[in-house]
């Protein structure tokens, strides 16, 4: 039962760490981003198995981090607050080539992200061919262009 437990605990503080560290910083994995990955998956280790590193405790651990995953998707499919909760949503941050600042930078988008993305997707080489940017759940930007 410590296994559950354990397990359970790490989830939940992992959950709401990276759901603070924002959409952008899954988005856009560095080099940097992969070593602390790889780090903080060692310390999650340590904690999830404590002093029982056998296999069926291990078994035990899998288990119960899928079914606490399988119960959040759900959840987020039956309630549309939980699927905000766990998942944020959609935010426009472009809106007729007018940049909102307060929400660029609540967010940690710079406007040189929303800038490339335009480029890349739409051709766009000005803020203010942008009809629409919006910073989409999964972290990536979705750009309208204007028309003509």
């Amino acid at each position: 039962m410590d296994a559950v437990l354990r397990a359970t605990a790490i989830y939940l503080e992992l959950l709401v760490i990276l759901r603070l560290s924002g959409k952008r910083t899954l988005a856009q994995i560095t080099v940097f981003d992969f070593v602390l990955l790889l780090v903080v998956a060692e310390a999650t280790q340590q904690g999830l198995l404590g002093d029982d590193f056998s296999v069926t405790n291990a078994l035990l651990v899998i288990m119960t981090l899928i079914g606490i995953e399988r119960t959040a998707d759900l959840l987020a499919v039956k309630s549309d607050r939980f699927d905000r909760l766990l998942e944020g949503g959609s935010v426009v941050i472009v809106e007729d080539g007018r940049p909102n600042d307060e929400r660029l930078q609540k967010l940690r988008v710079s406007l040189d992200d929303v800038l490339e993305q335009a480029r890349s997707s739409q051709g766009v080489e000005r803020i203010d061919q942008i009809k629409y940017a919006v910073l989409e759940r999964n972290g990536s930007i979705s750009v309208i262009a204007k028309s003509g």
